[in-house]
């Protein structure tokens, strides 16, 4: 053995201590602002029912009209892989995932609507009808693992009616059993954080009356306004939309053909790809990073019906928007109809499917700490982590097969997935 260095310092312990106590504060606020991600289960995507037409048959209605639309349209794993592009060495694969997701869990998010797509002549009714139905789908196990309302806006025009079934809603959660573990709630056409703050002092209002933990009730924002981007001083409204929501806000969610219209696109050119939609979606991105609030994208209004020839470019198009969004780290979108369940999880299956293997192999590499031809960082872990997870979390990936190929249980990914704030070195001891 060499001889063993002498170690010397020239400072006091009484430094440092200084140094910390200077940062006490800073350390404070990056626990409060920037907790992290919260672990749980993103769903892929989110459904938007209105809410008139809700009822305890639309998870499995959905379900079944996207499987009659494969039947129709693409019978076979062959011809489905050829509409959408898959190697032959997914499609089968993909296809029998695809299927099976339709049969066993079609829809991981709902909304039902009462803002845009609503259309009813009693709002009351079908609110308090929404809260029951829910209700009884989570009793008997045929809930989405995600479900709640879209409010109308707290823009003056419709404030009171939002509040109001906001309560109705509610209330009727608390009067069949008490609120799910899955429930979300959607404020959409945000511009101002202030009304962010109003929808706070609202839900602290309900917890109140009704005796719920402060904080139990969470939402999402929904961006739709170039306003909640960049607002008149140049400040990022939605980072300060964020702060304002005093970690309630769950979601980020991309309005794809609102946000377009108040900048003046022209209606051809209303796409989640657009260049004003990837700077919109880029500021929401970096504004939610490290918050634990989560960025959803848009939808596409083209939908797959009519001809097989229209129904194939349909899901061309929805397919290969739906990748690009899983490429640049948004894992959850919204789908306007049945039909575009199918390329949905097709995108979402080939997506972790594709990468599995080379993402398990590294990360068990990392693990293990064995050489390889890629030398990765504590936070690449956290990534290649994240990246399995979200793949058995929505049936891309088995958790046997993950376990196999990485030599990792479930809370060893878990683990390398969260880090504590400033122990990403701990992962890697």
């Amino acid at each position: 053995m060499g001889q063993q260095e002498k170690v010397s310092t020239s400072l006091a312990s009484a430094v440092s201590e200084d140094i910390s106590a200077s940062l006490a504060g800073v350390d404070a606020e990056l626990d409060r602002r920037y907790p992290g991600d919260p672990g749980t289960r993103q769903p892929v995507h989110t459904v938007y029912v209105p809410g008139n037409l809700f009822d305890a048959g639309t998870i499995r209605s959905w379900g079944d009209q996207a499987l009659a639309s494969l039947d129709e349209h693409a019978p076979d794993a062959a011809t489905f892989a050829a509409v959408l592009g898959l190697s032959d060495e997914l499609a089968e694969d993909v296809y029998g995932r695809v299927r099976a997701k339709l049969e066993r869990e079609p829809i991981e998010d709902l909304r039902v609507d009462f803002e845009d797509g609503y259309a009813g002549t009693d709002e009351d009714h079908d609110a308090a009808r929404a809260a029951r139905i829910i209700t009884e789908a989570c009793a008997d196990l045929t809930a989405a693992p995600y479900m709640g309302i879209r409010m109308k806006c707290m823009e003056s025009a419709v404030r009171d009616r939002g509040i109001r079934t906001t309560d109705v809603f509610l209330t009727g959660l608390m009067e069949h059993g008490g609120l799910p573990d899955g429930l979300v709630l959607t404020l959409p056409k945000v511009t101002y954080p202030e009304q962010v703050t109003a929808f706070v002092r609202l839900l602290e209002a309900f917890e109140k009356a009704h005796g719920l933990d402060a904080g139990r009730l969470g939402f999402e924002i929904q961006i739709e306004t170039s306003q909640a981007i960049l607002a008149a001083d140049g400040t990022a409204t939605v980072a300060r939309m964020i702060d304002a929501a005093e970690g309630r806000a769950t979601g980020l969610h991309y309005g794809t053909f609102d946000y377009s219209a108040c900048l003046g696109v022209s209606a051809a050119y209303q796409a989640s790809d657009h260049p004003a939609a990837d700077h919109a979606k880029a500021i929401m991105q970096v504004a939610a990073a490290g918050t634990g609030v989560r960025v959803s994208d848009g939808s596409t209004n083209v939908l797959p019906v009519g001809p097989t020839a229209h129904v194939h470019e349909a899901w061309k198009l929805h397919y290969g928007l739906t990748r690009r969004a899983l490429a640049r780290a948004y894992y959850q979108g919204w789908d306007m109809h049945p039909g575009h369940i199918p390329t949905r999880y097709a995108a979402v299956f080939a997506f972790y499917r594709e990468g599995f293997q080379a993402a398990a192999k590294r990360l068990s590499a990392y693990a293990n700490h064995a050489g390889g031809d890629v030398m990765d960082e504590p936070a690449t872990a956290k990534a290649l982590s994240s990246y399995l997870l979200r793949g058995i979390d929505c049936g891309a990936l088995d958790t046997a097969e993950v376990d196999a190929l990485t030599g990792l249980t479930r809370a060893d990914l878990d683990r390398f997935a969260a880090p504590r704030r400033g122990d990403l070195t701990a992962t890697a001891q």
